[in-house]
């Protein structure tokens, strides 16, 4: 019976199993649910697929940094600049209007600040007043030259005449001595022939020192007009140069911009008494800004004038993207040119790398659709890879004309012409039809 079986009796497959089919006998039993165990072999794949890919990324990094990042320069060190034009009194007086204020934009020529006019007024007619004057002086100058060729050709006619009774005075003399022997002519008539003589002979030295004085005094006269005409006299042009100072002064009294761009930093007030040179207002040209990008002395070592920049403006961020060439390279650096330069020679001495400015100049249009403001941060990109443009010292000794103009104004021309017809007009009115109008 199978009770009775003893160990012996058991079969040889039973008796001889496995080592591992004992141990996994042996092993407790997986709680019934429970999930497999994870597969080692899988992980350690995965481990080394990400140890791959964080390789393969460090190298396409620096690749890049070694192809494209070396030919770079860059600096987050940028700001941006632009003319800020001090609005300044050329003369003195009392503020009667502000016609502008912060934040407005004003045209080149519009009125910002009028003064009170009243005395540039007064001066301005006592100018005007002296001019016609001395107009009509330089005039009696020309009319007593004119006096005076006449009395001269009058006065050689009496010569003429006194000479012609010097003569015949002398005739008469002349026959009655020489009739004295004969008896025929008293002592009486020759006296008196005598005495003719003598008076012609002193009215012809009268006539004589009668043309003489005229001739001195018309030299003296033509010593004041030879060379000269009426518009030119020196009196004349003296006067005119008193109407255009006094006309030039009523109009300075209104205050204009010399220049299109916005109103900042006001700080006259009305009624206030202001001395020339005084700061009211500034005026900014928003339209012609540039960049100031202040790099590192070891980063110009590949930059070069005509290079492009790409920049960002914190105002925008990444999404504006501002497109501009490298303009030129400061003559020093930053510290260079602070109000105290650093003493290196004195005390403990640390090196500091210095910044040079470089001046980049932008695209007008750009700043057109994305208007920029003085002051804001920039972050500037150079690219370095053209080696061809020129550096500072090759700059500086090159004969190439200037790739810019320097800033100017016509907005004060039109005033001094109109000054110029004013004293023409006061000329003409006072010169008797001497004087011609100008372009006629």
């Amino acid at each position: 019976m199978p009770n009775d079986a003893t160990p012996s009796d058991t079969p040889a497959t039973a008796r001889t199993a496995s080592p591992a089919s004992a141990s996994a006998s042996a092993a407790p039993a997986m709680p019934a649910g429970a999930a497999p165990a994870p597969d080692r072999s899988r992980g350690r794949a995965k481990a080394l697929t990400v140890v791959a890919i964080v390789v393969l990324l460090g190298l396409s990094y620096g690749g890049y940094t070694w192809l494209e990042g070396r030919m770079e320069e860059s600096t987050d060190n940028a700001y941006v600049q632009g003319n800020v034009v001090q609005i300044t009194p050329q003369i003195g007086g009392t503020v009667s209007a502000i016609l502008a204020d912060d934040t407005e934009f004003v045209k080149a020529g519009q009125t910002l600040v009028q003064l009170d006019t009243a005395d540039a007024q007064v001066a301005l007619q006592m100018a005007q007043a002296q001019l016609a004057q001395a107009v009509r002086q330089v005039r009696s100058l020309y009319a007593n030259n004119t006096t005076l060729e006449a009395q001269i050709t009058l006065r050689e006619t009496d010569i003429a005449k006194a000479q012609i009774e010097l003569n015949r005075a002398g005739d008469d003399l002349a026959r009655r001595l020489s009739l004295t022997g004969t008896g025929a002519v008293s002592r009486e008539e020759i006296a008196h022939a005598q005495a003719m003589v003598t008076q012609a002979q002193s009215a012809l030295n009268a006539a004589r020192n009668g043309v003489a004085s005229a001739r001195d005094q018309l030299q003296s006269g033509r010593t004041q007009t030879d060379g000269t005409s009426l518009e030119n006299h020196p009196s004349v042009m003296a006067a005119s140069a008193k109407v255009r100072e006094a006309y030039l002064a009523l109009h300075r009294s209104a205050i204009s911009a010399p220049l299109d761009g916005y109103v900042a930093k006001r700080t006259v007030q009305l009624g206030q008494r202001i001395a020339a040179g005084a700061p009211l207002m500034s005026v900014i040209a928003l339209q012609s800004l540039w960049v100031d990008a202040n790099f590192k002395e070891v980063q110009l070592r590949n930059i070069r004038i005509g290079q492009p920049v790409t920049l960002t403006a914190d105002l925008y961020g990444k999404r504006v993207v501002y497109h501009g060439t490298v303009a030129g390279m400061s003559a020093g650096t930053g510290a260079a040119f602070s109000l105290l330069p650093a003493q290196n020679a004195t005390g403990n001495w640390i090196k500091v790398v210095q910044r040079v400015p470089v001046r980049i100049r932008l695209d007008p249009q750009e700043i057109g659709t994305n208007p920029l403001r003085v002051g804001l941060s920039m972050e500037a990109t150079v690219n370095v890879s053209d080696q061809s443009g020129k550096t500072l010292a090759e700059t500086a000794a090159s004969t190439a004309p200037a790739t810019s103009q320097p800033a100017q104004t016509d907005a004060y021309a039109a005033m001094d012409a109109q000054a110029l017809e004013e004293i023409q007009r006061i000329v003409r009115a006072n010169a008797g039809g001497t004087v011609k109008p100008a372009g006629k």
